[in-house]
């Protein structure tokens, strides 16, 4: 898992979106950065945040943990946490693990997202 960009979008003037789109595996060897990553953009009153994992191709379950992680910051927080993917193998792995209800889970990147993005975060491990 590389984390390839971290974009933000206004949505309204008083919140922002960090799209943190990933890509390759997110596994035992990458989670840390990833988790690390998270918690600073979960660490705020209200986060909204949406992970672009079109480009993922693996996740075990210390990547599960880590997207769990965040998405448990996000709600005690009052925020919102979206995961984008087009993958069946993705949205099978997550029903196969329980998580299937438990993310809110879009093929696409949300109507919200399409005007202009500013880049927020450099390359992570691999990238």
């Amino acid at each position: 898992m590389s984390e390839t960009l971290g974009r933000s979008a206004r949505q309204s003037a008083e919140r922002r979106a960090h799209v943190v789109a990933l890509r390759g595996e997110i596994d035992l060897l990458t989670a840390p950065a990833l988790r690390d990553r998270l918690d600073l953009l979960t660490a705020g009153p209200s986060p909204d945040l949406v992970l672009d994992l079109r480009a993922v191709s693996f996740v075990d379950c210390v990547g599960f943990g880590v997207l769990c992680r965040a998405r448990n910051r996000v709600l005690a927080r009052h925020g919102r946490l979206r995961l984008v993917t087009g993958s069946a193998f993705l949205r099978r792995t997550l029903r196969h693990a329980g998580l299937a209800g438990v993310f809110e889970v879009l093929s696409g990147m949300p109507r919200d997202m399409a005007g202009p993005l500013t880049a927020g975060a450099a390359d992570g491990p691999g990238g």
